[in-house]
């Protein structure tokens, strides 16, 4: 499993729009609204072999109302 976390900007006024087509994606585990540049932060479970890239283009730049986004790929999470 790789894990992303995925900022995205918004559209004015569409953030609760986005943020709830965000939740129905499979490959969302979840979604939080954020302060600063961006306005959401999803944190996403991709397979192993899956393509980051395509998954952020063709999935989360997809959702209407998503004007930018910014990835982060995770390496290990500790606890």
């Amino acid at each position: 499993m790789q894990t992303i976390f995925v900022q995205v900007k918004c559209e004015l006024g569409a953030t609760y729009k986005v943020a709830d087509a965000a939740v129905d994606i499979e490959q969302v585990s979840e979604v939080h609204s954020i302060s600063g540049q961006y306005d959401l932060m999803l944190k996403c479970y991709l397979e192993s072999d899956a393509d980051i890239g395509m998954f952020v283009a063709d999935v989360i730049q997809r959702l209407p109302g998503v004007k930018d986004t910014f990835t982060l790929i995770a390496f290990k999470a500790f606890s």
